[in-house]
């Protein structure tokens, strides 16, 4: 595909972004096969060896080069962008120049299984690449291309400091190229210094503030649709602060992409604003009393696997008992029904240190795909005011929904997409029939050296502790580098806790110290160092082992409960054996873990319980298979889940209009 067709200009507009087609059920599905199908034939390794002689042909010559005569060779590769395109001719030449420059300006050269990955990301793919591989630097190399081919690019990742941490680390390079760089992180709030960043030719940014940055735009355009190709009226008065924030969705690249593709796209991302008239605080007091004196299976019943709660007809009976006599609002029985079930949501199924914290006296989401704080969300329809009350801290506003729109909408109107991630070949069918993205695996730099050690399940949570401490104090004493993950922010410090006792020295990686996260995980390969860490999803920063940690083994991960999906557990475990590094893994969990209790009926998880204690090879791998069965019963219910956004997406058309009504 040629430049011309990605950026902003006479052919797309000043806005270019794509029009997102419709498809019938049928058409997904056969996507989905597809996707898993015509993945790996793109990238046959006689394509790949073309490819890296053609960039190491243009290459040589560039190693005897003088550093005064490489900003002519910048302007040469760019006048040839400019004038044919992304052809892989000029595509080679240009990253051949691109890693001869890092190689000067970094210290640091483009591996082959780096090049290779480039390719794969600017030719609009998904690049799964092992963790530890180098996606920062990978980046660069389709970020580069695209810049000086004139297209605005947007390199896309989890959180504000992997954004910061980037641009600035790769600022050097792109200062020789000729390129403007910076990153748009949260404590940005005016739009004129956000706009003038993504004005740049490389931004940085997380997949939570462009796509808000977008509904932004959306909102102040007003119900001008289609390609957005007109000029506001606003910008035609010259007046800037109705100028959009952004210049179009040309090309963008996602880090830690199976995160953000498909693990947030659950939820859909909400532009609110505060409500100035609300509840009296009295009235979410009293809902909590109320929801208290209502019993579970009789008067209500709760699904923790979609987390929801519905009323019974005896427990609308009983509500409206317990409402006679009460004010006003409890006489309407449509209100009050609606207020009482996030009452009981609120004290049945979100948990403080597992779904929130109260941090500086504030009710502050926890994200449960990476387990930072989101401090700047909140739950609608009454929930998170609740949930305060239910903490006795200060009730914040309530918020009304200005516009929405999914992950999957806003990620599709990319012109080009490319993305990368170690993990992507359970979801690959999802990625394709979604997003359009063929997953290709790119061969590691050096054999991977990840040992696994099998799966160990106990009866009990207790039994599965004691063990987990006693295997620590094992490795721990031959000074082997131990991580350990846990699901929640509760269970992290209980592990603490208990090592703390066993007088275990250790650091905690959660919700509550994630200001030291990067000085935590620099240290996590030093020898005998203990690490607890709730959730390694998007963390995206390696951990190096210290001299002599690979003779004694390298780093050990050990998981002590499953996660959403196994691909987030093969996150966890790619922490160990980075760049043929040796490492190994092992799982310790329990019958009474969240995946079991919230996902098995009560009658088989008895059954479980009183084969627990029977230490049979046959019952222990039936333990096994029943875990991982839970497991892939929470992966379908999630997909299910993305499935129905994107089909309601398809169906309401264009969710943008100033009212942010979804039609």
């Amino acid at each position: 595909m040629y430049s011309e067709a990605l950026k902003p200009g006479a052919a797309l507009g000043p806005y270019p972004e794509r029009q997102r087609e419709r498809r019938s059920v049928l058409d997904r599905a056969v996507a989905r096969v597809a996707g898993r199908v015509s993945s790996q034939p793109w990238l046959s390794r006689g394509r790949a060896r073309r490819f890296l002689k053609l960039v190491e042909r243009h290459g040589e010559p560039l190693r005897d080069v003088l550093a005064k005569d490489l900003t002519r060779l910048v302007r040469d590769v760019r006048a040839e962008l400019l004038q044919h395109g992304l052809v892989d001719d000029v595509v080679a030449r240009t990253f051949a120049l691109v890693r001869e420059i890092a190689h000067r300006t970094l210290g640091t050269r483009h591996y082959d299984c780096q090049i290779i990955g480039g390719w794969v990301i600017l030719n609009g793919m998904f690049a799964e690449m092992e963790t530890g591989e180098g996606k920062t630097l990978t980046a660069t190399l389709p970020a580069s291309v695209a810049a000086l081919a004139g297209i605005p690019v947007h390199v896309i990742t989890t959180n504000d400091y992997l954004a910061s941490r980037d641009a600035e680390a790769m600022f050097p390079l792109y200062a020789i190229l000729g390129l403007c760089v910076g990153a748009v992180t949260s404590d940005m709030s005016a739009p004129d210094v956000r706009r003038a960043v993504y004005a740049g030719d490389i931004t940085y940014c997380t997949n939570k503030q462009i796509a808000f940055d977008y509904l932004r735009d959306r909102v102040m355009m007003g119900d001008r649709r289609g390609r957005l190709n007109r000029l506001i009226d606003g910008a035609q008065a010259g007046d800037a602060t109705r100028q959009p924030i952004l210049r179009g969705l040309c090309f963008g690249i996602v880090d830690e992409a199976d995160s953000v593709l498909i693990d947030e796209a659950r939820t859909p991302l909400i532009l609110s604003r505060e409500i100035p008239e609300m509840l009296d605080p009295q009235i979410y007091r009293e809902a909590l009393v109320l929801a208290r004196q209502l019993e579970a299976g009789v008067d209500f019943l709760v699904d923790d696997s979609n987390r929801t709660v519905r009323l019974t007809d005896v427990g609308r009976d009983t509500l409206t008992c317990l409402c006679a006599g009460g004010s006003e609002f409890w006489q309407r029985r449509r209100h009050r029904e609606d207020l009482i079930i996030q009452a009981l949501r609120a004290i049945h199924q979100y948990f403080r240190d597992r779904h929130y914290l109260v941090h500086e006296d504030k009710v502050q989401i926890v994200d449960e795909n990476t387990g930072r704080l989101m401090p700047d969300r909140s739950w609608e329809g009454g929930l998170h005011q609740l949930i305060e009350t239910k903490e006795c801290v200060d009730i914040t506003p309530g918020t009304e929904t200005i516009a929405k729109i999914s992950y999957q909408k806003f990620f599709h109107r990319y012109i080009r997409l490319g993305a990368m991630s170690g993990t992507a070949s359970e979801v690959a069918g999802e990625i394709w029939s979604t997003y359009g993205l063929r997953v290709v695996k790119v061969p590691t730099h050096r054999p991977l050296q990840r040992t696994a050690g099998g799966t160990r399940v106990f009866a009990t949570a207790e039994q599965k502790w004691q063990w987990t401490v006693s295997r620590i104090r094992t490795l721990h004493e031959l000074q082997r580098p131990i991580l350990i993950g846990t699901r929640s922010v509760e269970a992290s410090e209980l592990l603490s806790v208990r090592l703390t006792e066993a007088k275990l020295p250790h650091a905690v990686l959660n919700a509550r110290h994630h200001a030291d996260e990067a000085k935590i995980i620099a240290g996590a390969g030093q020898p005998g160092r203990i690490t607890i860490a709730t959730n390694m999803a998007g963390r995206g920063t390696d951990i190096v082992l210290a001299d002599g940690v690979a003779d004694l083994g390298g780093l050990h991960v050990v998981m002590t409960e499953h996660n959403d999906a196994k691909r987030i557990d093969r996150q966890l475990y790619g922490r160990c054996g980075r760049q043929g590094d040796p490492g190994s893994f092992e799982a310790i969990m329990s019958l009474e873990d969240e995946i079991v209790t919230g996902f098995a009926s009560i009658r088989y998880r008895n059954l479980l319980h009183k084969l627990g204690d029977i230490q049979l090879p046959m019952i222990r791998q039936l333990d096994k298979v029943f875990l991982r069965l839970a497991q892939r019963a929470l992966e379908r219910r999630h997909a299910r889940a993305r499935r129905s956004m994107q089909q309601f997406d398809e169906h309401i058309g264009d969710a943008m209009a100033f009212t942010g009504a979804m039609e």
